[in-house]
């Protein structure tokens, strides 16, 4: 159960490599967080994960999970309930692809769908349904802006993300007045936390402000961006900023988190620009 300032004590992270699912594991034990069990393909970065959130003092296991093996889901997330509650589920397994290569090789892209999509509804539905049995938890599911318009750049990725979140509403509205608590997280580019690393976590696209005589600004905030995607910071964010919007999204209890916040207003405007426009957007 969570404690009385609503921090879990028991967290499932489906994707345990993953950068800010660890960001977010770190200050959720100094918050008390005392179980840990990081899901995920058997290997050195995964164990290397475990070693570091024990040495913070949690009671940390490794289990191995695969996102594309669906038919596994239900036995081994279900084993991981069946020792105990678990109070809170991160769904932060994910794959970006390489646009150029997935339109050229059909099941490259169908990877990076099942991966994103696929797999995230069968160990989204399992988790939702251990979670309501034991009538408590929160699930907490990392999308991205990339989802919210289709773009030149990266539509399979996007694409994917796009189905991903609309799944995770839809299961919000279907567990509401059971206890579960659902959250999506909608972060932008996600600027690595040490320099060596420049492949980004998440994606996203820029945008301006409201429609009409707000689409000189939505342009301008594009371009700048464009030029530099990892210098904007309304736009960029870090798995440490992301950890922090996710455990101030637990404690609210919010349904949908965007990170930075100014995102919000950004794709806002965005989702209202015509297409024959914005196709020439620079991003």
């Amino acid at each position: 159960m969570k404690d009385a300032f609503g921090a879990p004590q028991s967290l499932l992270v489906l994707g345990g490599t993953s950068e800010i699912a660890l960001a977010t594991a770190r200050r959720l034990i100094a918050l008390r967080t005392r179980t840990v069990r990081l899901a995920g393909r058997p290997g050195r970065a995964l164990d290397a994960a475990a070693a570091e959130l024990r040495a913070r003092g949690a009671d940390v296991r490794t289990v191995g999970f695969d996102a594309l093996d669906i038919e596994s889901h239900e036995s081994a997330l279900g084993k991981i309930f069946a020792e105990g509650d678990i109070d809170m589920v991160l769904l932060a397994f994910g794959i970006a692809g390489d646009q150029g290569r997935d339109e050229e090789e059909p099941l490259a892209a169908a990877r990076v769908a099942q991966t994103n999509y696929t797999g995230a509804v069968s160990a989204g539905l399992v988790c939702a349904g251990a979670l309501q049995a034991q009538g408590h938890g929160s699930l907490v599911v990392l999308s991205s802006v990339a989802g919210e318009r289709a773009r030149r750049a990266d539509f399979i990725y996007g694409s994917s993300k796009a189905g991903l979140d609309a799944f995770t509403q839809g299961l919000g509205d279907a567990l509401h007045g059971t206890g579960v608590h659902v959250m999506v997280v909608r972060p932008g580019v996600v600027r690595p936390e040490r320099a060596a690393e420049t492949v980004p976590v998440a994606e996203t696209m820029p945008a301006g402000s409201p429609v009409g005589a707000r689409f000189a600004a939505a342009r301008s905030a594009s371009a700048r961006f464009a030029a530099a995607p990892l210098e904007a910071p309304a736009l960029t964010t870090t798995p440490d900023a992301v950890a922090e919007a996710i455990v101030t999204g637990l404690r609210r209890r919010s349904e949908t988190v965007w990170v930075p916040g100014s995102l919000r207003a950004v794709m806002s405007a965005l989702r209202h620009v015509p297409r024959p426009l914005f196709r020439r957007l620079p991003i």
